[in-house]
């Protein structure tokens, strides 16, 4: 009696890296485009939080930090607030988007006339951009 030996065909073996090469194609480009989407969420929702401590510091100093200052004012007492100052309304952590740079103050504002612009330069780290590029912009 033969014994027959158990193993894969080369047939076999081609059809499973044909299979894995297509989810390669397909899958995994929308997973990374979700991926960005969500950074673009997580980094709205930071700005949330950094306008909530801001507003906190208004309320104790009585003015916003300057932008010369910018969001170390939240982190550290300015000199002439220091007896007013209640801080820090942050973790230094928190002053960093989600792609680890810090989101740029600017007071006075330009888009928010009258206020602060806070913004994210995004995935690519310059001003402009499309899509996962795109500066982000407090509103």
């Amino acid at each position: 009696m033969k014994r027959k030996q158990k193993a894969f065909t080369i047939i076999e073996l081609l059809a499973v890296a044909m299979i894995i090469a297509l989810l390669a194609v397909f899958v995994v480009p929308r997973a990374f485009r979700g991926l960005g989407k969500a950074k673009h969420d997580i980094a709205k929702g930071k700005m949330a939080i950094i306008e909530q401590a801001i507003a906190q510091f208004q309320y104790d100093c009585g003015r916003l930090p300057t932008g010369s200052e910018g969001l170390e004012a939240l982190l550290t007492a300015p000199s002439d607030v220091e007896d007013k100052w209640a801080g820090p309304y942050l973790k230094p952590s928190e002053i960093l988007d989600p792609w680890g740079r810090p989101y740029v103050y600017v007071e006075p504002g330009v888009v928010n006339i009258g206020s602060y612009d806070l913004i994210s330069l995004g995935a690519d780290g310059a001003e402009g951009g499309e899509g996962e590029n795109a500066d982000i912009i407090n509103d």
